[in-house]
């Protein structure tokens, strides 16, 4: 199987994006990131300005390093819906499902989305690396599998503006396109697949090109946007969205089955809040099926991930969650002050029954830096439902006008 990575990759520290020239031309605050082995920009000029882009007009994000896999042959399906918690069979060409996958035990091993190109072709978009136990995951089955990160780059266009700005660009009928749907779009430079999906909560794109065409697609979206306030954004702007909408990231809500260390940080999905993803029903029988119909029958699920409204306005980062300020109920796993909500908000894993059937009393610790001095603060919190941000527009097809 070819490698991914050109053979010198060990050559540089981390490899840079198809994109890369663009946004370093932008780049003024000097923040990178390291994202799966890639130059990822962190912020480019102010994070408070990117998030209200995101909110506000249109951004565009470097999607590049999201680890991209292949799926493709006759047993493409059957071999998914082995494979991952929903029935892919009810996946129709030119959409998008976002799915899970777990181990033997039921523990997830990760997120993300699955795009069905084709009637034997898919692809599988997710945050970590999985080629080896999708390589275990596909023996006996009629399917090619191989990671195409690098040959395919990638873009997350985010906003209110940004089917305006798609429509000034050129890419005629965007309008009609309905969330979680796809569509290939052919311009000078080759071809773009839309997707109609994106991890912001809000209206939005992804856009999926060869890596050739990158730099002139980059182009026209920017000449374009002039029109529409589109900024490039880092991921810091992108996190405090994708926490409004409730969205999770993997080792960062929860810790993967396949880089735990210790035992009892694997999760369930009905532990990390995606048990609405699980299809019991489906015909095939799916990786984890026993172990996790087991601890539902048993009743036997440790933890959940809840949304938390915190009182006042200081960030809950990574804070401890008590019952009755006293007994430990679990933790903060990410938090923000929501500048469109206008709370302070959490995600946080709780021990249960802390979260599940008990919500009442709890109480947040925090450390807030003031005058050089920290100082301890227990804060009430609230367990509230996801999403904590959810505009309309997200769902409206065709989207309004901007």
């Amino acid at each position: 199987m070819r490698s991914p990575l050109p053979r010198d990759h060990f050559r540089k520290p981390l490899l840079q994006t198809p994109f890369h020239p663009r946004i370093a031309a932008l780049m003024q605050a000097e923040d990178w990131s390291n994202w799966g082995g890639y130059v990822s920009a962190h912020t480019i000029r102010d994070a408070e300005q990117e998030y209200f882009a995101i909110r506000n007009a249109a951004s565009l994000f470097d999607l590049t390093p999201m680890v991209k896999y292949r799926i493709a042959g006759p047993e493409a399906e059957a071999f998914l819906d082995r494979l991952t918690v929903r029935d892919v069979s009810r996946l129709a060409p030119g959409r998008v499902q976002y799915t899970a996958w777990c181990d033997d035990d039921g523990h997830v091993l990760d997120d993300g989305t699955l795009f069905r190109l084709g009637t034997a072709e898919f692809r599988l978009c997710c945050q970590e690396r999985h080629l080896n136990w999708l390589l275990d995951s596909a023996i006996g089955f009629d399917v090619e599998v191989a990671e195409e990160t690098a040959e395919v780059a990638a873009l997350a266009l985010q906003g209110p503006t940004s089917r305006a700005l798609l429509t000034r660009a050129g890419f005629d009928g965007i309008e009609t396109l309905k969330p979680f749907q796809i569509r290939d779009v052919w311009f000078k430079h080759g071809k773009v697949t839309v997707s109609r999906t994106g991890f912001t909560g809000d209206l939005g794109y992804e856009l999926f090109t060869a890596p050739e065409a990158a730099l002139p697609l980059w182009d026209r979206l920017w000449e374009a946007g002039a029109w529409h306030g589109l900024q490039a954004i880092g991921y810091e702007a992108l996190d405090l969205a994708r926490l409004e909408a409730g969205f999770i990231v993997a080792n960062g809500d929860f810790v993967t089955a396949e880089t735990a260390i210790r035992v009892d940080r694997r999760r369930t999905p009905d532990e990390i809040g995606l048990g609405w993803l699980i299809d019991e029903k489906k015909p095939a029988y799916w990786t984890g099926k026993r172990a996790i119909q087991a601890q539902r029958r048993d009743r036997s699920a440790c933890w959940c991930l809840v949304g938390l409204d915190i009182d006042g306005n200081v960030p809950a980062d990574h804070a401890i969650v008590y019952h009755k300020g006293k007994a430990e109920a679990g933790q903060i796993t990410a938090a923000a002050w929501s500048p469109s909500a206008k709370r302070n908000i959490a995600l946080a894993s709780l021990r249960r029954p802390y979260g599940d059937t008990v919500k009442d009393d709890l109480w947040v610790e925090i450390y807030a830096l003031r005058e050089l001095a920290y100082h301890k603060m227990m804060v009430r919190a609230r367990v509230v439902d996801r999403p904590f941000y959810d505009p309309p527009r997200r769902r409206a097809t065709p989207p309004a006008e901007f």
